[in-house]
């Protein structure tokens, strides 16, 4: 049986920047630039009493939360304290898969410490984090990764959820859908058109019925109704592409966009930068009210340099769109694709200057 932790630290970008702020810290704080569209990039406990969160509009965060304080974002400040927070991972096991700067599954089964209990290994990570960045972090212990990000969503802030093997079936019983990861609100109300709610209706729905109705994820959904989840902790994977997506509190004119897509590229930026990587593809991607999608991409013959040729690439790909500016999106989103590793852009740098 294998032992997995899911660690997510507790509103990171937020938690960061209060440390040398502590007279914010029962302010409602949120991470955005002062650009007259902003959207929040992060926002504190204090301020979600508000219904302030991610993605949201600060125009409509101020309607809701007049007293909210803007801090702008640090980026490179969040990666260096990402930077340690995995060295911590890294006295405990080599099998650690990074989601995002704040996020992480590690697999602790056979851990570098020799601990038999991956609670202990959790609670160790967490004092570890806390002593060394004093912020805090939740997670969750499982035997496999969807349920060990479920549990570490369940106690937040600085929590720990353990579901033991033999506790699997009780906790996943009457766990709503929208848990379960890929389920967003389109296939929510196809499920809820089923009368299906929580993992136990699931559970009572044959394979063929939600391979009919949901093609390949129906299989999926199945699995996750019994609690299983195969996918491994990848350490080492090659991956094809990043992509990051905000998804909006209320539908935004592409006007109104302007700020989403700055915080977007400087998310995407940070992770190639994290994993030292560059990318001669970018993509963007716009969803509308009724679900369509508008996506445009481009392969440029360098790979990119720096953040701004980024943030050019995406304002290129927009104007190409000439999309009317009566239309309205819910969703935004860029990934890079083709990754070239930064050695092999210098490599070629040299060869193309040989030559």
């Amino acid at each position: 049986m294998r032992k997995i932790i899911h660690i997510d630290m507790d509103a990171f970008y937020a938690s960061v920047e209060l440390r040398s702020r502590p007279e914010l810290q029962y302010l409602p704080v949120v991470i955005a630039s002062h650009h007259p569209r902003a959207v929040i990039a992060a926002a504190s406990y204090p301020a979600r009493e508000f219904g302030l969160r991610s993605a949201m509009s600060m125009v409509h965060a101020r309607k809701r939360c007049p007293q909210v304080v803007v801090l702008e974002p640090n980026f490179a400040l969040y990666r260096e304290v990402s930077s340690q927070i995995h060295q911590i991972f890294q006295r405990y096991t080599s099998l650690i898969e990074p989601l995002s700067l704040d996020e992480a599954y590690l697999d602790v089964t056979e851990n570098l410490q020799g601990i038999p209990s991956a609670t202990e290994v959790a609670m160790r990570i967490r004092a570890d984090i806390f002593q060394s960045t004093g912020l805090t972090a939740s997670a969750g212990v499982a035997p496999n990764k969807f349920l060990a990000k479920i549990a570490s969503d369940w106690y937040k802030p600085n929590g720990l959820c353990v579901i033991k093997p033999q506790q699997v079936q009780q906790f996943i019983y009457d766990l709503p859908l929208k848990k379960i990861p890929g389920v967003g609100k389109v296939t929510q109300a196809k499920l809820e058109q089923l009368q299906l709610y929580t993992l136990g209706d699931l559970q009572k729905i044959e394979l063929h019925v939600l391979q009919k109705h949901f093609g390949k994820y129906g299989k999926q959904l199945h699995l996750y109704a019994q609690g299983i989840d195969e996918r491994p902790v990848v350490a080492s994977r090659v991956r094809q592409q990043i992509s990051k997506e905000i998804t909006f509190d209320q539908d935004l004119y592409l006007s109104a966009c302007h700020d989403a897509w700055q915080v977007l590229a400087e998310k995407v930026w940070a992770s190639l930068e994290k994993r030292q990587l560059s990318a001669f593809g970018v993509s963007i991607k716009l969803k509308q009210p009724d679900f369509q999608i508008v996506q445009h991409s481009k392969r440029f013959q360098s790979p990119l340099e720096n953040l701004a040729q980024l943030q050019q690439a995406i304002l290129l790909l927009l104007s190409e769109l000439q999309l009317s500016p009566q239309l309205r999106f819910r969703l935004v989103g860029i990934g890079v694709y083709q990754l070239i590793a930064i050695e092999q852009k210098i490599q070629l740098s040299f060869w193309s200057e040989m030559h």
